[in-house]
């Protein structure tokens, strides 16, 4: 089975950029963790309709000594067949890499571009630390990197993912930094490829910095550390599937990735922590989260293995199915893509 590529030019060439950026975080994180892992993350490739509309790969951690739970995953969707469609192709990487280490801080990158039949088009930039320990140092080196290759749009991106990142059933963020441009067209091609690019590279290498910086300060970790980590865990399990506009929109679009998609969720949670939550939601997000806890395995320290994932992804699906309107309270900047809508 083979996987068709885009016709455009456009996502051809974005399509090279983040399969690029892929294959040079792989390699980074691979090399970081060499000392400790025995095998390298692990390829998953994935088809859109057997590959007719494309499809994806991803690369999955391998070892839990070092990663709690790691996915590095690119895809493109097209429709260059299908006259009907106003969406030509979407091509993605997105990422999460949460540590074992609870010192080491969790990353999330995505970098998109969507191109729409009519030729035009527009890139999606997210780059987000996310420590279930904060150190102010890291945070401060992330984000002196991020803002020294993005100064043009480095206020309106860190305000824009300041708000997407908020969760008002807790009052805090996900993380401490926050960088997110939506539908983001400055009119020039070539001058946004290259900041996609920058982007990506440059947060790789923060962030592998900061790994490297922190594995080899904090070989021993305090057992309370491991339960804060535990609460952080389930923190960003709840936003994830509460809020995060991109994993719903991915999974009302097709159910042939399910488990690529759930790829942020952290391997434990919190049962009894997150059941706490959800008296704090609107309906009729109360519903959603009980349809989590249901799927949920009936103990308080939760694996969440890919027969979960798929259960979890089942419910999102058939809550927002039930409850169209609930896709208001997802978390939005500025700008709400119509990523969903672009698909039908």
């Amino acid at each position: 089975m083979k996987r068709a590529k885009a016709q455009s030019v456009k996502a051809q060439e974005a399509n090279s950029l983040v399969e690029s950026l892929q294959q040079y975080f792989v390699s980074q994180l691979n090399e970081t963790a060499s000392s400790k892992q025995v095998q390298p993350f692990k390829k998953v490739e994935w088809f859109r309709d057997e590959g007719l509309h494309g499809g994806g790969v991803r690369y999955e951690a391998n070892n839990k000594e070092v990663f709690n739970r790691g996915s590095v995953n690119v895809s493109q969707i097209h429709y260059d067949d299908d006259s009907n469609r106003s969406l030509a192709s979407a091509t993605a990487i997105s990422t999460i890499i949460h540590p074992e280490n609870p010192y080491i801080p969790s990353i999330h990158m995505h970098i998109s571009w969507t191109e729409m039949k009519s030729g035009q088009g527009y890139w999606r930039m997210m780059v987000d630390l996310n420590p279930a320990i904060e150190n102010e140092a890291d945070k401060v080196l992330f984000d002196k990197n991020i803002q020294n290759v993005t100064s043009e749009v480095y206020d309106m991106a860190t305000e824009q993912g300041e708000c997407y990142f908020f969760i008002p059933a807790l009052n805090r963020h996900r993380g401490v930094s926050h960088f997110y441009l939506e539908e983001y067209n400055s009119g020039s091609p070539q001058a946004d490829f290259k900041l996609a690019e920058v982007l990506g590279k440059t947060a790789i290498d923060g962030y592998i910095q900061i790994f490297n910086q922190t594995i080899k300060k904090n070989d021993r970790v305090a057992d309370d550390d491991y339960k804060k980590q535990l609460a952080y865990h389930t923190l960003y399990l709840f936003q994830v599937l509460t809020l995060d506009r991109g994993t719903t929109s991915g999974l009302l679009v097709h159910n042939q990735n399910d488990v690529g998609i759930m790829g942020s969720l952290p391997a434990q949670i919190d049962k009894t922590l997150l059941s706490s939550w959800k008296n704090r939601v609107l309906t009729p997000q109360d519903q959603l989260v009980q349809g989590i806890l249901d799927v949920l395995p009936d103990e308080s320290l939760c694996v969440i293995n890919e027969e979960v994932k798929m259960a979890l992804a089942e419910v999102i699906r058939q809550h927002y199915t039930s409850n169209p309107q609930a896709l208001g309270m997802l978390a939005q900047g500025n700008v709400v893509p119509e990523t969903v809508g672009n698909h039908k």
